[in-house]
């Protein structure tokens, strides 16, 4: 039976053929110089020029190379997702295949595993990369993400990550999450650390970033917000703005109720008295919704557990 290599390296790949003999050569050269056990797991996002022939000539010839070929374009996170769940090795490594991430970088991630922590993110200190574009949208959206999450790290969307693989077992990855994965397995419980790497110079074929992805990651942000807040107790989110709705509407109608006994002001032609019914109704929608959210937590969490152990002592 063959053992299971250490290390798996997940690279997500989509029109690189430039790019990605020379990233494989730097790549091997690393890897060879840990003395561990490894794969390399390429998946083709779709790709319209010669990447998969170019993939599939290094899985003939090399037995650590493992190629998932995707019917079409589905994103980076699936791909990510996609090595995730076919990968072997205790610890996995994440990389851009546009050779903007440096595989030399790779012993230093392990080194910092090795410290403790369950996952080890790459910060791209000296970014090579276009300021108006990509370095100050960049900026501001790490600004926001390590508020909103608590995870102290500067650049949640390096892709140059190490994690151990009990922190990423139970990820479920959709939409632009694999720069949050951090956010996700700190959530559980599971220790997050972060150093300098080493960024290059896009030299072959064109950036796949955009701003719509940016507006696609945010919007994935406040979903992992709510999620690691609310998940198991969304009717504290929904019961909250409920009853404070239904208050202020409880309140603007005691007052009209006030008025017409005891100062016999009619109410056919108050605006305020619309708006108190209307307050009232959506806040008590707000508390019924939260009841149904709370069911269909239950029913999710029904086969999954809400925490993390890291010893059992018998």
């Amino acid at each position: 039976m063959k053992e299971n290599p250490k290390i798996s390296v997940v690279i997500p790949v989509y029109n690189e053929e430039d790019s990605i003999e020379p990233l494989y050569k730097e790549l091997k050269s690393a890897l060879t110089g840990l003395k561990k056990t490894y794969e390399i797991i390429f998946i083709d996002d779709g790709s319209t020029d010669r990447t998969f022939k170019i993939l599939e000539g290094f899985h003939k010839k090399d037995k650590n190379t493992t190629v998932i070929k995707f019917r079409k374009n589905f994103g980076q996170t699936p791909a990510i997702s996609a090595g995730f769940n076919n990968s072997k090795g205790d610890v996995i490594i994440t990389m851009d295949a546009d050779l903007q991430n440096d595989p030399k970088d790779i012993p230093r991630l392990l080194k910092e595993i090795e410290k403790g922590y369950d996952v080890v993110s790459g910060w791209r200190k000296y970014r090579k990369d276009s300021v108006i574009t990509k370095k100050i949208p960049s900026k501001i959206s790490n600004i926001i993400a390590k508020k909103m999450t608590g995870v102290n790290i500067n650049d949640f969307g390096c892709t140059l990550k190490a994690y151990r693989r009990e922190a990423i077992k139970d990820i479920e990855l959709y939409g632009e999450m694999h720069r949050y994965i951090p956010a996700l397995v700190s959530w559980k419980g599971f220790r997050i650390g972060e150093i300098a790497v080493k960024h290059h110079e896009r030299k072959f074929g064109e950036t796949k970033y955009n701003m719509s992805r940016l507006v696609r990651g945010f919007l994935d942000l406040i979903s992992i917000k709510f999620w690691m807040k609310y998940s198991t107790m969304p009717l504290h989110f929904f019961g909250t703005i409920g009853l404070l709705t239904a208050s202020i509407g409880f309140v603007i109608n005691a007052y009209l109720t006030f008025t017409k006994i005891f100062l016999n002001k009619p109410l056919s032609e108050r605006p305020l008295l619309i708006l108190g019914v209307f307050l009232v109704t959506i806040g008590v929608q707000f508390i019924t919704f939260g009841f149904l959210c709370e069911i269909l937590t239950k029913i999710y969490y029904a086969d999954k557990k809400i925490y993390e152990s890291e010893k059992i002592l018998r």
